[in-house]
């Protein structure tokens, strides 16, 4: 008898041939997928129905060249990809707690069929239904589902419970040199191949009329004064729980930093890891942090369909492992690998010599404040190990070991999704890559247009 292959064995052994640098990042209640030319987000409402959303995605490399350049690029990359996290996260909240709390638990799943033939917005990308927009949708659905079985069998799905709302923030990445998760992708890569099999995939994106707010009660609005806020204490609570809290711990158990430095740095980077092991662990019991990295897990089987060249559908992607070797968590477990190397050999003992710091809390406050200011360089070298290089060299068998602890603790951020979630993945995908489908139009139009004028020219 076979013995079937782990997540792990397969997330290596199922690598798509096609190699996208669309990627996405779990969010509360659905999903974000970012390409070279926008970012989408799908989100499941308390009716049952899928939100969907995009924006462009602007790229400064002309103006700002040298953001670019090798160790900037994965501070750039970083910083971007949280400030488009909150922001995705905002239009999540907004959608997915639209009618917390009233009893949406009957409503239906509306389907693409009816979405698209009668988008309640007429328009293909934002919102496709304004808020304070009457309940011309649901008809619509309801005359798509009369067209056959097909039709009827999507909008009679099951909702999912209130009280199976979720909260996350995660990232992803799928390309040999873009983070799909924590980084998303970048502007200087080339342009996704054309989807196959998208026309006819089912994509629930229409609002249902009982989630459509009053205007007289309109919805509350997460401005930048909160974002800024939220990201503060977040970097702050991150700093306390990953940063002080260690070198805390270290000082307790070996003694002063400049006493013995090198197993200093390595007790510290232990603790480190065991304490994002741990607190990954912890939330992971809780319910809604279980769906969130359920999402997680349909971000992935999505991103595998695809790359496999496979039509993007639930039971297609439903096959794929919920592992990928391009995810975004190799990045976060190689910061904290990278960063014991970056602060053995940073010459902090001349620092404090020179400066005569004293021994006791000054020094471990000196030890503390100097970790703090080399992230942004442990960040930089971590980008171009586990993105550029590793990406870059996916057969390298030395590749398969840098990624190892990331796969490992896939298995704690990814959980396997149901068909709810990896249909709010698709929604989100196609977005990006119709997106992707009619730049290359453009641009191939724009080349033809040329060529015939050089054509003229010279005859």
């Amino acid at each position: 008898m076979t013995r079937e292959k782990s997540d792990l064995s397969r997330a290596f052994a199922e690598d798509g041939a096609r190699k996208t640098h669309v990627g996405g990042q779990a969010l509360l209640e659905g999903i974000m997928m970012r390409g070279k030319y926008n970012w989408s987000v799908a989100v499941r409402e308390p009716s049952g129905a899928v939100y969907t959303e995009e924006h462009d995605l602007a790229s400064g490399k002309e103006k700002n060249g040298w953001l670019y350049w090798p160790l900037v690029r994965g501070c750039r990359a970083l910083v971007e990809s949280l400030v488009l996290g909150f922001k995705a996260l905002e239009i999540a909240t907004l959608h997915a707690y639209a009618e917390e709390g009233e009893g949406e638990e009957g409503s239906s799943i509306r389907t693409a069929a009816c979405s698209q033939a009668t988008s309640c917005s007429g328009s293909p990308a934002r919102t496709e239904v304004p808020e304070g927009t009457s309940g011309s949708c649901g008809t619509a659905c309801e005359a798509a589902c009369e067209q056959g079985p097909e039709h009827e069998a999507a909008c009679e799905q099951p909702t999912r419970q209130e009280s199976e709302l979720e909260f996350s923030w995660r990232d992803d990445f799928g390309r040999p040199d873009t983070v799909i998760d924590a980084l998303g992708a970048q502007s200087s890569l080339e342009v996704v191949g054309e989807a196959e099999g998208d026309a006819s995939e089912p994509v629930a994106n229409s609002k249902d009329t009982h989630n459509i707010p009053s205007a007289k009660e309109p919805e509350p609005e997460f401005g930048k004064k909160e974002m800024a806020i939220s990201m503060v204490c977040g970097l702050a609570l991150g700093i306390v729980l990953f940063i002080v809290a260690p070198a805390f711990i270290t000082n307790l158990i070996v003694g002063e930093y400049d006493g013995n430095t090198l197993l200093w740095n390595i007790v510290d980077g232990v603790l480190r890891v065991a304490v994002f092991v741990f607190y990954i662990w912890l939330i992971g019991r809780m319910s809604e942090i279980k769906r969130m990295f359920g999402y997680h897990g349909a971000e992935h089987k999505t991103i595998h369909c695809y790359e496999h060249g496979l039509p993007l559908t639930p039971e297609n992607a439903r096959s794929f492992p919920r592992l990928h070797v391009r995810c975004g968590t190799a990045f976060l477990i190689m910061v904290m690998i990278i960063a014991i190397f970056v602060y053995t050999v940073v010459p902090l003992n001349a620092l404090i010599a020179a400066w005569g710091v004293p021994d006791g809390a000054p020094k471990l406050a000196l030890v503390i404040l100097s970790r703090i200011a080399l992230m942004p360089v442990i960040a930089g070298v971590s980008y171009e190990i586990t993105v550029r290089w590793a990406g870059s060299h996916p057969d390298n068998p030395l590749v398969k070991v840098v990624l190892w602890p990331g796969m490992q603790m896939q298995y704690l951020t990814t959980n396997e999704p149901d068909d709810g979630m990896l249909e709010c993945a698709i929604a989100a995908m196609k977005l990006v890559l119709d997106r992707e489908e009619a730049e290359a139009g453009k641009a191939a139009q724009a080349e033809q247009t040329t060529q015939a004028k050089q054509a003229a020219q010279t005859a």
